[in-house]
């Protein structure tokens, strides 16, 4: 999965990482690359992850180190925004070109947010990267080095886990066109196929297994495919004490390449099931 060889991050990251353990905010030098490392994230020059052309992830593992140094080298210090006063080691995000911020909005330095982004009251962590005409909806949470795609909409209180440790972890991945429901989390490196529709309050981790309610198939675990309508469910299974659902992801129905997402239609196929939106 990790490849850092692609980096385009300076090697020197690699060797202040070998030699963390001696690293302080007093190391001038070590803090000069760090930061200079951070930037390009927080420009989009650098990311995380990207989706490769055969469809795997790939982690930039010498840009997870460089944001696991950054807590190494950076000094405690005070900022404040408007009444707000805080207290941290990583600055606020400065560069938005393009970019619409409301009010209560809140974006970390080593974040990009590309042009065209929306950002509600809302929260996005170092390392992330959100693609051009995303919607990051009131109350969501877009955790460290998730990696959103273009014109995804995050409904109101989705939580998008973040996944910074051990750095060749994949993150969080949602791929373009996506629709993510109000409260659904995704965490644990789970991933979320491009056009993909998944329901209010659908639970999504690495090791989930996902099943197709047409076949009883299993489609693999943590990944929901392309241009689905998916939700959460459970599935029985039996232990000592009884049978007990554990939890899983049903797909619901297929949908066309392309196909945009009609609210309307979207809940007749929750209404087919016995579910609601």
């Amino acid at each position: 999965m990790s490849q850092s060889y692609l980096s385009p991050l300076p090697a020197a990251v690699d060797e202040l990482w070998s030699n963390r353990a001696q690293l302080s905010p007093s190391d001038s030098e070590a803090r000069g690359i760090v930061v200079a490392a951070i930037d390009q994230l927080d420009t989009g020059k650098a990311r995380v992850a990207t989706v490769a052309e055969s469809g795997e992830v790939v982690v930039d593992e010498r840009a997870k180190r460089a944001i696991l140094l950054s807590f190494k080298v950076l000094g405690m210090a005070r900022s404040q925004v408007g009444d707000f006063q805080h207290h941290d080691r990583l600055p606020l995000k400065t560069t938005f070109d393009g970019v619409r911020v409301v009010p209560g909005a809140i974006a970390r330095w080593g974040s990009y947010l590309a042009p065209g982004v929306v950002l509600m009251p809302s929260f996005t962590n170092i390392g992330a990267f959100v693609d051009g005409g995303t919607m990051v909806d009131t109350w969501a949470t877009v955790g460290s080095c998730a990696q959103i795609g273009r014109n995804v909409h995050l409904s109101g209180g989705v939580g998008i886990g973040g996944v910074l440790e051990p750095p060749n972890a994949v993150p969080v991945v949602v791929e373009d066109d996506a629709l993510i429901g109000s409260r659904a989390m995704l965490v644990e490196g789970a991933r979320v196929g491009r056009g993909a529709v998944v329901g209010a309050g659908t639970i999504l981790s690495a090791s989930m297994p996902v099943i197709d309610v047409q076949t009883g198939e299993e489609l693999g675990r943590g990944r929901i495919p392309d241009w689905c309508v998916a939700v959460g469910g459970t599935r029985p299974k039996e232990f000592p004490g009884g049978t007990f659902g554990l939890p899983c992801v049903l797909v619901l129905k297929r949908l066309e390449p392309g196909q945009r997402h009609d609210k309307a239609a979207l809940n007749e196929v929750l209404r087919e099931h016995g579910l609601h939106a």
